[in-house]
């Protein structure tokens, strides 16, 4: 069942490369990266819609409403940042050292999070073997220029 996850994280990382390159396309023809954007979260929205009507999921209790904390709801926000940012820097870096720079943004917040168990998580203590990780990240960033 792992195998299967772990391929399905690598499925969606391909997805998002995908996503990107055709944001960046969309961003050309439309001549306007804030229209891609919103092009782009349109599309994800209503493909939403469909996994919820599909799924026959209901919505939440007024109650689940009620206790959901102000930043939860702040990941569209970024989730727009995002998209705005990779919308902007493949058509100059390219879609690969783009998103190598987007894994290591991920791999140096994700450390911090976990480290100090931010926003409720579970805390896992930054080591070396962890740091040397994300310094080999950062190193593949420079080789994927060249």
């Amino acid at each position: 069942m792992n195998l299967i996850l772990h391929l399905g994280v690598v499925a969606a990382g391909i997805a998002v490369a995908f996503q990107q390159v055709l944001n960046a396309n969309l961003r050309t023809e439309l001549a306007s990266p804030y229209w891609a954007g919103l092009a782009s979260y349109a599309v994800g929205t209503l493909s939403m819609v469909a996994v919820l009507l599909f799924t026959g999921s209901t919505l939440p209790s007024a109650a689940a409403l009620g206790r959901t904390s102000w930043w939860s709801w702040s990941g569209g926000l970024f989730g727009a940042l995002f998209i705005l940012t990779a919308i902007l820097a493949v058509p100059r870096i390219g879609a690969a050292t783009t998103l190598a720079l987007v894994v290591v943004g991920q791999m140096v917040g994700s450390l911090a999070f976990d480290h100090y168990g931010i926003l409720g998580l579970q805390q896992h203590t930054v080591s070396p073997t962890r740091l040397a990780g994300a310094a080999l990240l950062i190193a593949g960033v420079f080789l994927i220029q060249r």
